[in-house]
């Protein structure tokens, strides 16, 4: 290991991400509240980035991978810090969800209609 691995936070590409998603993974979505409800992706779980160190490890299913995501990759980078720092395998979305979204992702609103990334 590198002297500055250690420092370095797995992140995935949005491909790898839906096959994640599709083998069991969990979505983290930590936007804040009106992001979330512009559009997201469908069965993610929404922990808002200032609430992540509190409330996501008590929101998360136990034992499954989760892909943190928010709109360009910022937050979630610190996001997965703190879980990882927590013990939970997490892995930060490259890019975010406007990444994901151009990537082909679903993304839903309110109600199932189509939503967007805000």
């Amino acid at each position: 290991m590198g002297l500055f691995s250690r420092f370095t936070l797995p992140s995935v590409k949005p491909s790898e991400a839906m096959d994640m998603l599709s083998a069991g993974a969990t979505m983290l979505d930590v936007r804040d509240n009106s992001e979330w409800n512009a559009g997201r992706v469908p069965g993610a779980v929404h922990v808002p980035a200032a609430n992540v160190a509190a409330q996501a490890p008590k929101r998360l299913p136990k034992g499954r991978p989760v892909v943190v995501a928010c709109r360009t990759g910022s937050r979630s980078k610190s996001a997965t810090r703190l879980l990882r720092e927590q013990g939970i395998e997490a892995y930060s979305l490259s890019g975010g969800l406007a990444a994901w979204e151009s990537s082909g992702g679903r993304v839903a609103g309110k109600g199932n209609r189509p939503g967007m990334i805000a």
